[in-house]
């Protein structure tokens, strides 16, 4: 009996010996990448808890393209800035596709703008980059709203009157306030119970994305589904903001208007300009979907790099003084700066783009997935496989930064002291899946970055040293929880912070 047992066990290590040798075979083609493992894959590289540093040890590895493996489910990864703007450009039709993975088919079932393809992406990313334009992107229009919501946060922070504050929910709230105002006509309180909930919701929904949880159930939907987890919360969060979007359009049915005013407006105009045409994929479903994307999009993104904008003012004042200094020789008491006043401030410009370089707020970029085989680098990446841009790799890449590590304003300036643009600069993407709301971003930090350092001067409380400079891991990279102090100016244009006091 025992000899049998033996039998049994031999036989079954060597099948397990063959399978492990037939599935490297069969991967030959594909880029290297760590070794794949029965069930976890390749997973087991990237430890507990993924980092942007662990993806570029990853590449220094194995090459600026690798492959890992979840299960039997390849991710092939394209790290620094030749191989990233070889994917996004020379393969642009070869990568424009999103992922349609279980976690994503459940949640957001192929739908709006983001992780969209084929009809549905193309009509909708069209709508929106033509609504974003009409709403006042780039214009006076949404710039106006964007000042009015600074101002709104210098007087929150001139409420601590210098004490230490933590300045991520008054931000948070700003952003998010902004996205509002574009997705339906309005901001709302911060007492509102629903939006505060709904706004909770999203956050989780980004917390959980890339966490253990959430790989699993992308691995074994169907064990996962059947189980209890965050990943269930995660699901009627999405359908909490779905709801709220769906409640926002029955609302504005209802209103008389006579020029849209709002995404939502231009949205059911857009579905009643198409009830007639069979192609059309214009719904309230679809709809709801857009409204989530702008928040996803449009506020953890941005609330973060300025939270990011402020904790470095902190830790280098040096930055801080130059950047008001200059402020202060070139308009004076003047209020407020406008977005086009960046071109007259070459040292200041170069400080907001050094901050979304230095500290860029996602992991890596939304992924792609190949539309058909393709040959890159001499690898094979059939159809349908996931690609991933590492574009903070592009942001860090050596050979394009001269010190990459280092927050270093004078990436963006010449010799000369004048500001320079960086084709290696890709924060928000490039080619048609590039961010819709790019010019809403920048707009956002230079005029919040601009108007609360001309109110405040941001320095450490007493007693502490220096901030925690590493990031809260999860899909968006919040800084650790701190508290700073916003000294109020006592020059003309600091006259709303001396306002409050």
């Amino acid at each position: 009996m025992a000899g049998i047992w033996e039998l049994f066990i031999v036989l079954s290590v060597s099948l397990l010996i063959l399978h492990f040798l037939k599935q490297v075979w069969s991967r030959r083609h594909y880029p290297p990448g760590p070794l794949s493992l029965p069930i976890i894959g390749g997973l087991w590289r990237l430890g507990i808890m993924t980092t942007q540093e662990t993806l570029i040890q990853i590449a220094k590895q194995y090459g600026n393209v690798y492959c890992i493996w979840g299960a039997y489910v390849p991710a092939v990864v394209l790290s620094g800035y030749q191989a990233v703007k070889e994917g996004l450009t020379n393969h642009f039709d070869d990568l424009f596709d999103r992922p349609v993975t279980p976690f994503l088919k459940t949640a957001l079932k192929k739908k709006g703008m983001v992780f969209s393809n084929g009809h549905i992406w193309k009509q909708h990313r069209r709508f929106g980059v033509i609504t974003m334009r009409k709403l006042g992107l780039g214009k006076k229009g949404m710039e106006h709203q964007i000042e009015e919501e600074a101002t709104e946060l210098v007087k929150i922070f001139a409420q601590a009157k210098g004490q230490p504050l933590d300045p991520s929910l008054p931000i948070t709230n700003a952003v998010s306030n902004l996205i509002c105002v574009l997705a339906f006509g309005y901001r709302f309180s911060l007492e509102d119970e629903k939006f505060q909930k709904m706004m909770e919701g999203v956050d989780f929904c980004l917390k959980h994305g890339g966490s253990i949880i959430h790989c699993l159930y992308e691995l074994f939907p169907w064990l996962m589904k059947h189980l209890p987890g965050p990943h269930n919360k995660a699901f009627s969060s999405i359908e909490l903001v779905h709801s709220f979007a769906k409640e926002e359009v029955e609302r504005h049915r209802k209103q008389q208007k006579d020029e849209p005013q709002d995404f939502i407006d231009f949205y059911l105009l857009q579905i009643e300009k198409s009830k007639d045409d069979p192609n059309s994929t214009f719904d309230e479903d679809n709809l709801a979907e857009c409204v989530l994307d702008l928040f996803i999009a449009g506020t953890e993104t941005t609330a973060a790099t300025l939270q990011w904008a402020l904790l470095l003012m902190v830790s280098y004042p040096d930055v801080q003084d130059k950047v008001y200094k200059e402020m202060e020789d070139v308009f004076g008491s003047s209020l407020p700066i406008c977005y086009e006043d960046r071109k007259k401030l070459p040292y200041t410009n170069a400080v907001m783009h050094e901050i979304l370089r230095a500290k860029y707020p996602l992991l890596v970029g939304i992924p792609r997935r190949s539309a058909k085989d393709m040959k890159m680098r001499g690898f094979h990446i059939p159809k349908g496989t996931f690609v991933i841009t590492d574009l903070n790799s592009v942001l860090v890449d050596p050979t394009r930064w001269e010190t990459p590590e280092e927050f270093n304003p004078h990436h963006f300036l010449d010799k000369d002291g004048n500001f320079r643009s960086r084709e290696e600069y890709l924060p928000f993407g490039a080619g048609a899946r590039a961010c819709v709301g790019e010019q809403m971003a920048k707009m956002e930090i230079f005029i919040f970055l601009t108007t609360l350092l001309r109110a405040f001067r941001f320095q450490l409380p007493e007693g502490v040293k220096e901030l925690n400079k590493r990031p809260v891991l999860g899909l968006t990279l919040h800084p650790h929880p701190h508290k700073l102090c916003a000294i109020p100016r006592c020059s003309a244009s600091g006259s709303l912070s001396k306002e409050e006091d």
